[in-house]
């Protein structure tokens, strides 16, 4: 596959699927929009993938290069119609761009959850060899809270009702971390914005123990995102075998 990523945050970075990709022999690219680096042309590419980050979807006036986003994504998804992988602010972008609301959340969601996926999650092929419920990890203030036109809503749970959406038939959105390393707790721990989530969601005492809490589910993290990536690998080969490429 030939990758493209938009990232927002040096650290918000696809973690795990970097490994996964090298694995496969998949070539990637990363745009770092926050620093200025231009969205190039999209043709070429099999796969886009947008990762998180501190800022919010409604925030074009801090954030200019937002409003570029969000139609190179409408672009990728309407327009081209290839596979589109959204990680917690990439998952909202995926709503925002095409129709659907994203809000602010009473309260953050950080640290471990379980989510549990819909009849119509049971039967998406991303989620094929899942529980029906499972772990994730979580670090988000913001949720998607309608819907775009052709949308589904795959996994929820009480925090967040779309904890993973399906719009049209390969343009996925994961509110969860299923790229999450170990250095992304100390790391993510220093960016201001997820700090202070961190602390309203959990309080300071929990907050300083979240490493050591969720260092034992990095071993069934890692084989959530393998089981991911090989899925996505699965959808992406057979659009490009129907398509005769």
């Amino acid at each position: 596959m030939r990758i493209v990523v938009f990232q927002h945050l040096g650290v918000e970075h696809p973690g795990l699927f970097r490994r996964l990709w090298a694995e496969g022999g998949h070539d990637w690219r990363a745009v770092e929009l926050d620093e200025g680096e231009p969205i190039p042309t999209l043709d070429p590419y099999d796969l886009l993938v947008v990762m998180g980050g501190p800022m919010d979807v409604w925030q074009e006036k801090q954030h200019p290069w937002l409003a570029r986003e969000k139609a190179a994504i409408r672009h990728w998804v309407e327009g081209l119609g290839r596979p589109y992988l959204g990680v917690c602010l990439g998952h909202q972008l995926l709503a925002a761009s095409l129709g659907g609301k994203v809000a602010l959340m009473a309260r953050p969601e950080v640290g471990l959850a379980d989510v549990d996926l819909t009849p119509a999650g049971q039967e998406d092929p991303l989620f094929a060899g899942f529980s029906p419920s499972f772990p994730t990890f979580q670090w988000h203030g913001a949720e998607v809270c309608g819907l775009p036109r052709d949308g589904a809503i795959l996994a929820g749970n009480s925090a967040c009702p779309a904890q993973a959406i399906r719009v049209g038939r390969h343009a996925y959105g994961l509110q969860f971390h299923t790229e999450i390393e170990p250095s992304a707790i100390a790391e993510w721990g220093e960016v201001p914005e997820y700090c202070a989530s961190l602390e309203r969601a959990l309080g300071r005492e929990k907050a300083e123990r979240l490493g050591e809490t969720i260092t034992p589910h990095f071993p069934a993290f890692e084989a959530a995102a393998r089981r991911f990536d090989a899925n996505l690998t699965r959808i992406v080969q057979t659009l490009a075998q129907s398509e005769g490429v």
